[in-house]
């Protein structure tokens, strides 16, 4: 006597994970984070050499890129990826950037602010900065201005009483940005266009923590000014070894591309299955489906991001999923052309099959984790998520299957119809 209530719980369980994927799954593709090879962007790998004689450490390589992650939210850059690979390189991501120049400048700089006299004498520097202390503003007569917060008026009403007291010529005060080996003010002052932010004459005492930096800059100048001093200056300096760029066109007709030929393959991937695996067919692609809604999911809680590799990796591990379903499917199907009942050959086909299956995906698991270790950022990013699909197709495809698999089976409907396997009664060697 068939058990019906069997076969009404699959239904049941399809049903729930139909509705829940037709309703949530767009917004969930929209929380999904692009890389910038499917939406666009800037990557520029860096190598990091010392200010000094001091030598790279893995804390120097930290702070660095603490400093980067302070640069990249002026950009307002939603998701950065910056990584330290190797010993001495740092490589920077930036998806959406448009203005990739400005974006490569406030990078690079290593924003260190110094107070120099006539004789390149640093006088103060920018540890005598208060933190955000510098804003672009405009002064009495419109002009746009760098207004900087000193930490100590005392300080700089010091600096100011012995530049003051020096003869007209050699009382400036010099404003630097990143002042580089060779630069010298005597060289600069007479430049159209100098090195230095600003030279101002100082004929009295300032006994104050305000100080203006003034001159030909425009509003964008004194606001990209103000915010790479607030990011603070860099431990260190950054040569640019490999820079790439993708338009933000190119990178969606990439995805459009891509997903569109994900898609076309997957579903000659679901008739296959209909058509030459008949009932366990349509429960192999219930599970796929599953399976590709799960993965999303764990990577958008993982706040991965999907690029093409990555697309690549989940259309595999589509492949690996199919592949355990039809090793299942096959090894039961030879179970029912040697005659054996249908309980007899699920269960002897899916204990079979089960060795197979997972001597496969701790092979692959095997191959993604010494990717992940020895590879780059777009090798590490296809190997999570092959490992994240390897994990899920487990137990979509090998848990999921058999139990829905196993309903229709223990219901009893499906005895004496091989048919229902796509198994030709002919084939059966026992009838």
């Amino acid at each position: 006597m068939v058990k019906k209530g069997r076969i009404f719980a699959f239904f049941l369980i399809v049903l729930a994970f139909a509705v829940l994927i037709s309703t949530t799954v767009m917004s969930i593709t929209k929380e999904t984070k692009l890389g910038l090879d499917l939406q666009g962007g800037f990557e520029v790998l860096y190598e990091v050499t010392p200010i000094d004689d001091t030598d790279i450490t893995e804390q120097t390589l930290s702070a660095t890129v603490t400093a980067l992650n302070q640069r990249v939210n002026v950009l307002g850059v939603s998701e950065p990826v910056i990584q330290i690979e190797g010993d001495d390189r740092i490589r920077v991501q930036l998806a959406g950037v448009e203005d990739q120049e400005t974006a490569r400048q406030l990078l690079a700089t290593e924003a260190e602010l110094t107070f120099r006299d006539v004789d390149d004498n640093i006088l103060l520097d920018g540890s005598d900065l208060q933190q955000n202390g510098a804003a672009g503003q405009f002064d009495q007569t419109n002009r746009p201005i760098v207004t900087l917060k000193l930490k100590d008026a005392e300080r700089f009403g010091e600096v100011t009483r012995d530049l003051s007291e020096r003869p007209i010529g050699e009382n400036v005060l010099v404003i630097w940005l990143d002042f580089e080996e060779g630069d010298s003010y005597a060289e600069e002052a007479n430049s159209a266009d100098p090195k230095f932010l600003s030279a101002a004459n100082v004929s009295e005492v300032i006994n104050s923590q305000d100080v203006q930096i003034s001159g030909n800059f425009t509003p964008e100048e004194t606001k990209h000014i103000s915010e790479i001093l607030n990011a603070g200056s860099l431990p260190v300096k950054l040569d640019e070894m490999f820079s790439n760029s993708v338009g933000a066109s190119l990178g969606e007709k990439s995805m459009v591309q891509t997903v569109y030929a994900g898609l076309i393959g997957i579903a000659l991937i679901f008739v296959f299955m209909l058509f030459y695996y008949r009932l366990p067919g349509f429960i192999a692609v219930v599970t796929l489906s599953v399976y590709t809604y799960l993965v999303i999911v764990i990577l958008n809680l993982m706040n991965a991001v999907m690029t093409l590799p990555g697309i690549a990796a989940l259309v595999l591990g589509v492949g690996m999923a199919v592949d355990a379903n039809i090793i299942t499917y096959e090894r039961i199907r030879e179970e029912l052309r040697s005659g054996k009942s249908t309980m007899s050959a699920f269960k002897a086909g899916t204990r079979r099959s089960f060795a197979t299956i997972l001597d496969s995906n701790l092979t692959t698991i095997l191959a993604a984790s010494v990717m992940f270790y020895f590879g780059t950022s777009a090798v590490r990013g296809f190997s999570i998520v092959l490992i994240v699909s390897i994990l899920t197709s487990f137990l979509t495809a090998v848990l999921g299957s058999r139990l829905l698999l196993g309903m229709w089976v223990s219901s009893k409907f499906l005895n004496k119809r091989p048919g229902w396997f796509g198994v030709k009664e002919r084939d059966i060697d026992e009838l």
